[in-house]
């Protein structure tokens, strides 16, 4: 047999099973077996130190799984030109979201803490009914299969960076310290003003600030991304205060003429001031990874570098996000489940010990089935769906605020916040407050 290359991702699972494991079987002999037959097959070697940390993360090496569905793969690219990558966005066109996404290793963050919050929607308030009159939309179909009753959507003079803009300010007043002190800027978004410069530069001039400023873009897991990189910066003692920023005007990538998708989507921002803590505080755990077999579940085919905007493919919608829904609503409660799962029990907590949840507001079947499975009850998670749907990288940082506003989370809470979504991307945290 031909040597074929495997990634070291699709050899690694948790709670698999190597070889034989037989009553009386010895699973180190197993565990030798199976590397040796991974050196014959696919040409690859694992060194002793590779599988040191293999085994102290409680990863073990699932090589006939990972073989197996590898090998389905290339038969199926190989006999079905419909599993082919896709000609028009260079994707993989296979995935359904049907296979379990494979999750990297949870890590910690601690001596951070978020010190204030901040949030805004603009004005234009777009009901189901105004959906219904000039859309063609379902009113009663939006509400049973999203629970959404309305969204925002940005006015015409708005961008995304008046949105990030109006929710950092409200931040950082709420703050109380010197805008000096702020030295570094991370907008979440997919939705930048314009390809360059990137929002966040847009942002630092205009909130008075002096400091490093990028955009990172994780579709709706962008600020879980964000958060998690500055705490990163915070706890190497390279920042002092960063402020994290998520936001999208989802309404400008929406496709009015999709009557599914257009109404799930909404137009908002929140924002995060992060500042050093004692040990005690931060992220307990978080889970960042991505599965872009996945890619063209979710995506905006054109207006990129691979095809750059013209009469024809405007003409064809591909300027505007699509979504195969069916799979997406698969992943999405299959990765909000397992991501939830693996933050808890790399922190030692249990669902009892959370103070409040906070997931993706994406769509209230994605989270009742979540809360289901998980038996969260349903007054731990605070949910603002019904007001704003899908504000995309927003959507947590919004709805964050909102409970910090309400009294649900106060000094010395344990919450979990999860985001998801196209890349496909996740990222969860377990954070004491």
């Amino acid at each position: 047999m031909a040597p074929q290359s495997y990634a070291l991702a699709d050899r690694l699972a948790p709670v698999s099973v190597v070889g034989n494991r037989r009553a009386g079987s010895n699973p180190c002999v197993s565990l030798v077996t199976a590397l040796t037959f991974c050196r014959l097959v696919t040409g690859t070697r694992i060194r002793t130190p590779a599988l040191s940390r293999i085994q102290a993360s409680g990863y073990i090496i699932c090589l006939l799984r990972s073989l197996k569905l590898e090998q389905t793969a290339t038969d199926k690219r190989e006999h079905d030109p419909s599993a082919q990558v896709s000609p028009s966005t260079g994707m993989n066109t296979q995935y359904d979201g049907t296979l379990i996404s494979v999750r990297p290793p949870c890590r910690s963050l601690l001596g951070v803490r978020i010190i204030a919050t901040g949030s805004y929607v603009p004005d234009g308030v777009i009901t189901n009914d105004y959906l219904g009159q000039h859309y063609g939309c379902d009113p009663e179909w939006i509400v049973r299969r999203t629970g959404i009753l309305e969204r925002r959507h940005a006015l015409p003079h708005q961008a995304t960076s008046d949105l990030c803009y109006e929710a950092a300010e409200l931040c950082l007043q709420r703050a109380g310290i010197a805008r000096q002190e702020v030295d570094l800027l991370i907008c979440g978004t997919y939705t930048p003003d314009m390809s360059f410069p990137s929002t966040a530069c847009l942002l630092q001039d205009r909130l008075g600030l002096h400091c490093a400023a990028f955009d990172l873009q994780a579709a709706c897991a962008g600020f879980m991304y964000a958060l998690v990189t500055g705490a990163a910066y915070i706890a190497a003692g390279v920042s002092r205060y960063a402020l994290v920023i998520g936001g999208d005007t989802n309404s400008r990538v929406a496709n009015p003429r999709d009557q599914k998708t257009f109404p799930l989507f909404g137009d908002g921002a929140g924002a995060v001031l992060l500042a050093k803590a004692p040990k005690e505080y931060g992220i307990l755990s978080y889970s960042l990874g991505s599965d872009g077999r996945g890619g063209d579940l979710l995506s905006r085919p054109a207006c990129g570098s691979r095809l750059p905007p013209s009469a024809d493919l405007l003409a064809q919608g591909l300027q505007y996000l699509y979504m195969d829904g069916r799979a997406v609503f698969r992943w999405a409660v299959n990765i909000l489940c397992d991501s939830i799962r693996d933050v808890l029990q790399h922190s030692h907590l249990t669902i009892d010990d959370i103070d409040v949840f906070i997931p993706h507001q994406a769509n209230i079947r994605i989270i009742n089935a979540a809360l289901d499975a998980l038996h969260i009850p349903r007054e731990k998670v605070f949910c603002n769906l019904h007001k704003y749907g899908n504000t995309s990288a927003g959507s947590i940082p919004l709805a964050l605020d909102e409970a910090v506003q309400e009294g649900r989370i106060r000094p010395g809470s344990l919450i979990v916040m999860s985001g998801f979504g196209a890349g496909l991307a996740w990222g969860t945290v377990v954070m004491r407050w």
